[in-house]
């Protein structure tokens, strides 16, 4: 294979053609960074937490590929990935992600030393998360805790101190995090019970849509609490109220369970996190 197409393969392996991961992963983080900030945060955290968003999806998703790369050729949509057509070696794809990790880590020894602490969490639950599919029927649950990381690192790094106020915004994002999730699970649901992968999409059942709704509503009620407690103003709440109009929109979408709605409704969660952003930048900006 030449170096341009082994480059291209791993590219492929971190999905940098996708970059709905890395936005998930990134707007509740700036969230957290603007709120810790209360405003507009340095530009070097503000530097340092978008590059190590970007690192740490890039080492999640070469994690994921190494510990599915058995069942990936069984399932519709993962059986190109690079690991199963064999365009990266699994020697490759372990090198590729501790040279990622270790960018990262140089990355936060530009912070503090809780947030330095606080790293090696976020690298144990990442490199977790892909492993629980086959042990419990919730990995979203997981997915969810390893995509809230970023929140109490952000207020570590701006302010030195965890104020116990973050854990709602924390909770708050890993139930938004399991209701996205379980849409995505949606789609290969069918695949999934055949190679005998675990997923929240299959343990709800019929009960699916009632639950993703009863997760989205803890988001909403969560952030709005945070909102009262971090003394956010109208436009945040404006904001917020978009974003619940949107969450309602996805249960449209998936209403039939058709899994090309529900991909769809999975990709549309980057409009919730763009207009809370929005709304949460404009109330500090005025």
């Amino acid at each position: 294979m030449s170096g341009e197409s082994k480059l291209q393969a791993l590219l492929q392996l971190i999905r940098i053609n996708k970059p709905i991961g890395t936005l998930l992963l990134l707007w509740p983080t700036l969230w957290a960074l603007w709120i810790a900030a209360d405003g507009i945060p340095a530009w070097d955290l503000l530097l340092i937490f978008t590059l190590g968003t970007i690192l740490m999806r890039s080492a999640g998703c070469i994690v994921n590929d190494l510990a599915d790369r058995h069942w990936d050729g069984e399932v519709n949509r993962t059986r190109g990935r690079p690991l199963v057509t064999g365009a990266v070696s699994v020697n490759e794809a372990r090198l590729f992600f501790l040279v990622l990790l270790i960018a990262a880590f140089v990355l936060v020894l530009f912070t503090n030393p809780l947030t330095i602490k606080l790293s090696f969490a976020a690298v144990a639950l990442a490199s977790t998360y892909p492993f629980m599919k086959r042990y419990t029927q919730l990995p979203q649950l997981v997915l969810g805790a390893a995509f809230s990381w970023g929140i109490p690192m952000a207020f570590a790094a701006t302010s030195g101190e965890l104020p116990p106020a973050l854990w709602l915004i924390y909770f708050a994002n890993l139930f938004w995090t399991m209701a996205y999730d379980t849409k995505y699970a949606m789609v290969d649901r069918n695949d999934d019970l055949v190679v005998g992968i675990k997923s929240s999409a299959i343990l709800f059942g019929q009960h699916d849509r009632l639950i993703i709704g009863i997760l989205q509503l803890a988001f909403l009620a969560l952030m709005a609490e945070a909102g009262v407690l971090f003394d956010l103003g109208l436009l945040y709440y404006l904001g917020l109220a978009t974003a619940a109009a949107l969450c309602a929109y996805h249960q449209y979408l998936i209403r039939h369970r058709d899994p090309d709605a529900c991909f769809k409704a999975f990709l549309h969660n980057n409009w919730v996190g763009t207009v809370i952003f929005v709304g949460l930048a404009l109330d500090y900006a005025v």
